[in-house]
């Protein structure tokens, strides 16, 4: 997906320590006209946002190194990467779980497992909703 102002596309950063369901993200989003930049564990994606600097960032819960929780409260930690929308991405969809999710400032808890097309109507939904666009 690209922004009208400029046709270059919107960069999501997947972080998701499970290899295969990194790349169904990736091709999926890839397929939407995103421009995806992946991470396989959290401290890999704090590295990389800070790097990339995504349009979006959207951490697995449960990954080595970092959690996704501890990864988002890295982010949101830093000049260059606290205003960067985050989504979760979690097999569990317990209420406290997807609370404390939002509670650290993500602004949505994707449930796995997911359809692709659900996926990319979510991703989509999500970056008319932030207001994200590229700089």
């Amino acid at each position: 997906m690209t922004t009208e102002a400029s046709q270059t596309p919107i960069k999501i950063l997947i972080a998701e320590d499970e290899r295969d369901i990194r790349e169904l993200v990736g091709f999926t989003l890839t397929f939407g006209g995103y421009r995806v930049v992946e991470a396989a564990n959290g401290r890999e994606a704090v590295e990389k946002a800070s790097e990339e600097k995504p349009d979006l960032i959207i951490l697995d819960v449960r990954m080595p190194k970092l959690t996704g929780y501890q990864a988002c409260e890295a982010l949101k930690g830093m000049e260059e990467t606290k205003h960067i929308p985050v989504a979760f991405l979690s097999a569990k969809g317990q209420e406290s779980e997807v609370q404390q999710g939002m509670q650290m400032g993500a602004i949505a808890y994707i449930l796995k497992p997911f359809a692709p097309e659900d996926l990319l109507a979510q991703i989509t939904s999500l970056v008319k909703n932030a207001g994200v666009a590229r700089q």
